[in-house]
């Protein structure tokens, strides 16, 4: 029946009303496909954060300029703002972001040339930021993931889903490699090598979805290998990175020294036990033993104040965003919609991973924010637009899928 949409006629209504409703049907619609599991738990893991941040900084007067909630307030906004982006990005869809994505790789690009000049600034040793003032500052190389990740679909998917081909062929895949490897070399230089292992990971795993042949991601892990030997021959990394995975090598090799972080996050994580001391009466982290806890190593407060219990719940719910992210990538019909869900399922995971694991002193300590957890405006930013990006993909299936 003719203005007939889930039970309720609007064919007797006038022309505008009839568009006021069907704007209004179409938000309902959106709204309850939306993938709510994954939505919730990426709201929850923000507001743990923001706890866990609170509590990080509170006492630090050095870093919150003497006001206790400042690193509080600033977390929650930039929650704010990322989930802002998330309705921006399900509002547009992925569908029109492929159509922009040579913009947004030129604009991604061109951002991390920008580090590399005088308007760059260091921050822990890797110069990998852009200041832009008011106490704000940018890293694009968090940004460059997911330009990355659209890049390489559009070019894999694009004769796929025109029914062309089965699966993309060599000079394809060829194509979308070197896509991925320009900013991958500039993110190098700054150094920035937590991103580029990230980046890495998000290459194998939108090469493993577009279905390309398995020679490519065998030949892929072949020269990350012999890649990863030459930069430590060339001398590209610098000191301290060099020292970080002597000191993961060897607990006992620095204690004091460089050696000092991975030491302090496994006493703190130990001594929470089960159930942990309790919020804000955490010894190590009130008494400021392990540093950058409100960034890379915010598991530590989990760990010791709310303990296994606690820290279990936070993986328990990243472990949530990707079980529905991998039902979003197996349920979607397009090769696109496919191969962004799994770029994303493999930046989340090993990041995550990656970021727990240094605290365990299970990886080496390379300076990655945990997913929706830590505090900072750029890394909150990027992983709500993936969010997006998958909700829109979730969202823009056809009802039978």
């Amino acid at each position: 029946m003719a203005g007939h949409t889930g039970g309720f006629s609007v064919s007797g209504y006038g022309p505008q009303q009839r568009s006021t409703m069907s704007r209004l049907m179409a938000r309902d619609s959106v709204v309850r496909r939306l993938d709510w599991p994954i939505l919730l738990s990426a709201i929850a893991l923000s507001l743990i954060g923001s706890a866990l941040v609170f509590s990080a900084t509170r006492n630090r007067t050095e870093l919150n300029q003497g006001d206790p909630y400042y690193f509080l307030f600033r977390h929650l906004l930039n929650t704010g703002i990322g989930i802002g982006l998330m309705v921006g990005t399900i509002w547009l869809g992925h569908r029109t972001l492929r159509t922009a994505v040579p913009i947004l790789y030129g604009i991604s690009v061109f951002l991390v040339l920008l580090v590399l000049t005088p308007l760059g600034a260091t921050v822990n040793g890797a110069h990998a930021w852009i200041i832009i003032g008011g106490g704000f500052s940018l890293q694009p190389s968090e940004f460059v993931k997911i330009t990355i990740i659209l890049g390489m679909a559009m070019l894999l998917a694009a004769r796929v889903d025109a029914g062309d081909r089965e699966h993309p062929d060599h000079r394809t895949v060829l194509q979308a490699l070197g896509l991925a490897a320009v900013p991958m070399m500039v993110v190098m230089l700054m150094p920035d090598l937590g991103s580029v292992m990230v980046m890495v990971m998000i290459v194998l795993g939108v090469l493993l979805a577009s279905g390309a042949s398995n020679r490519w991601v065998l030949g892929l892990i072949g020269v990350g290998a012999a890649g990863a030997v030459a930069v430590w021959q060339l001398g590209v990394l610098d000191d301290y990175q060099i020292a970080r995975f002597a000191a993961f090598a060897n607990p006992a090799l620095d204690p004091a020294g460089v050696g000092y972080n991975t030491n302090q996050a496994r006493i703190a994580i130990g001594s929470g036990g089960l159930t942990g001391s309790g919020l804000f009466h955490g010894s190590q982290t009130t008494g400021q033993f392990v540093p950058e806890q409100q960034t890379d190593f915010v598991f530590t407060v989990a760990g010791e104040e709310l303990g296994f219990l606690g820290a279990g719940a936070i993986l328990l719910l990243l472990a949530v965003v990707l079980w529905r992210a991998c039902r979003i990538a197996r349920e979607t019909t397009e090769l696109y919609g496919t191969i962004v869900a799994a770029g994303i399922i493999a930046w989340f995971a090993f990041q995550a991973f990656e970021n727990i694991g240094m605290t365990l002193g299970i990886m080496p300590v390379a300076g990655l924010p945990l997913p929706f957890v830590s505090y900072g405006g750029s890394s909150m930013f990027a992983v709500w637009v993936a969010i997006g990006l998958l909700q829109s993909i979730r969202v823009q299936r056809p009802m039978s899928a």
